[in-house]
């Protein structure tokens, strides 16, 4: 079937896009200030490619720190303003703190300026152009979504609020709802072929979320049609597949029986050389921990002392690999006396802590003494946070496939951690199990990179939980 769609842009594609034209608008910004205002501090040549190397890492970095690549702050051209000068600030002072791998400073000093303007202009000109065309509704993908209508809010909820880009048009229900969610502008399609369908609404995807046979009022089944636009070329794809790749969680509420059909185990939980070194980065970094650990226990004690009185360090049982329990080790953050009923839920604004462990929170520095499991290897650096015994108990109960994310270690700092909202209900422990299981299912080097790099946008923008 010949269909005419409107150009639009996958996510991996828009991340893409914007880490590459990055990179080109500064250098080429750059090099057209050094031949207008004879700019020779920086020279984008052969001779001085470490150079240019040095400076595109510390941009990439610090792009990745501060969430020039979050398609949410994207296509905010007020957020993107303030992170786009913390960047080129970071990127400027690293620059020019490097020895020997960067150019020595001019004596004309305001040549600093010109590379530190060069880099700002040039990244918020393209992102003006990009907030201005590329988020605009012309690109965005327009979807048909097949399933039950009874499930159809919380699915759309889930796609659009990863990807502003992403828009569901329309339904068409295998379930038996009568009340269909109508209050959203959907339409909902139930006589018409699907091919039909496509042409009036520029359709550029189908997403199926229930494989089904049900037959519409023109007595053709739904799954004879996806058949013949499929062989036709047009995308067809399965709603749980979809939900992946868009928000990076894996769907345990529509997968089933079918878990561990869906849910194929990631490579590197039994691989032995990613293990390895896993293992002596932990080791490395718990070691650096305890370090500056031990730097910050005299500040956190008077600290603790004016404004959280009682002991330096907090001692609570937690549930670890194989579902093994260990004692994990932090800063206090509350009053001793704080579950006199028993365990309880923290939430953000929780009137337990006191004004000081509400900073060590927000700061993670009450997460520090933690480096002492991970060297007793009880934890890493990376991986799911480890639950207490009561809540695990609950929630397995409540969330099928709970206790898969007890097959790896317990992490200081993990996925869940970086993309979910704060830890303070059943619901946001349903959210972060998602993630704990997109982890677990695509950990490998490269995605424990991506949480170091997000960890730090955590600690600098205070969202510490």
């Amino acid at each position: 079937m010949s269909q005419k769609s409107l150009v639009h842009f996958d996510i991996s594609e828009r991340k893409v896009l914007l880490r590459l034209m990055d990179n080109i608008a500064v250098l080429l910004t750059l090099s057209l200030v050094g031949i207008i205002f004879h700019f020779d501090y920086f020279r984008i040549t052969d001779y001085y490619w470490v150079w240019t190397l040095m400076l595109l890492i510390y941009l990439n970095i610090f792009s990745t720190i501060f969430e020039l690549y979050d398609l949410q702050q994207a296509g905010k051209f007020e957020v993107v303003l303030k992170n786009v000068i913390l960047t080129a600030s970071l990127t400027l002072l690293f620059f020019i703190l490097t020895p020997y791998y960067t150019p020595s400073l001019p004596d004309n000093r305001i040549q600093i300026l010109f590379f530190f303007f060069a880099i700002t202009g040039s990244l918020l000109l393209w992102r003006f152009a990009y907030v201005t065309l590329i988020t605009s509704a012309r690109f965005y993908k327009k979807v048909l979504l097949i399933g039950d209508a009874a499930e159809l809010d919380l699915m759309i909820t889930a796609l659009q609020k990863s990807d502003p880009n992403y828009v569901v048009v329309g339904f068409i229900n295998t379930g038996n709802a009568e009340v269909l969610p109508v209050s959203r502008g959907l339409l909902h399609f139930e006589n018409k072929p699907l091919a039909e369908i496509i042409k009036e609404e520029h359709l550029n995807e189908i997403v199926v979320a229930d494989s089904t046979t049900r037959t519409k009022a023109g007595n053709i089944p739904i799954l004879e049609e996806l058949n013949n636009l499929l062989i036709e070329g047009f995308p067809i794809k399965d709603y749980t597949q979809v939900y992946e790749d868009i928000t990076y969680r894996v769907p345990v509420q529509h997968i089933g029986k079918d878990f561990y059909k869906f849910f194929l185990f990631s490579r590197s939980n039994q691989n032995k050389l990613y293990r390895f070194f896993h293992r002596m980065f932990d080791i490395f970094a718990s070691l650096t921990g305890l370090f500056i650990c031990g730097l910050l226990i005299p500040f956190v004690w008077l600290g603790n002392l004016a404004g959280n009185r009682g002991c330096l360090f907090y001692r609570q049982e937690r549930i670890g690999k194989n579902a093994i329990p260990f004692v994990i080790v932090k800063f206090r953050t509350m009053p001793n006396n704080s579950e006199l009923n028993g365990p309880q839920w923290t939430n953000r604004n929780d009137t337990r802590i006191p004004w000081f462990g509400r900073f060590l929170r927000r700061t993670r520095i009450d997460e520090f003494p933690q480096f002492y499991n991970i060297i007793r290897g009880e934890m890493s650096v990376i991986g799911p946070r480890p639950e207490r015994p009561k809540f695990v108990k609950e929630l397995s109960e409540m969330m099928p496939f709970y206790k898969t994310r007890h097959i790896v270690k317990p992490g200081l700092t993990g996925w869940a951690q970086v993309k979910a909202n704060y830890g303070s209900s059943h619901d946001d422990s349903l959210e972060k199990l998602q993630y704990d299981l997109y982890y677990i299912k695509h950990r490998g080097l490269f995605l424990d990179l991506n949480i170091l790099l997000k960890t730090f946008s955590t600690v600098i923008f205070f969202r510490g939980q």
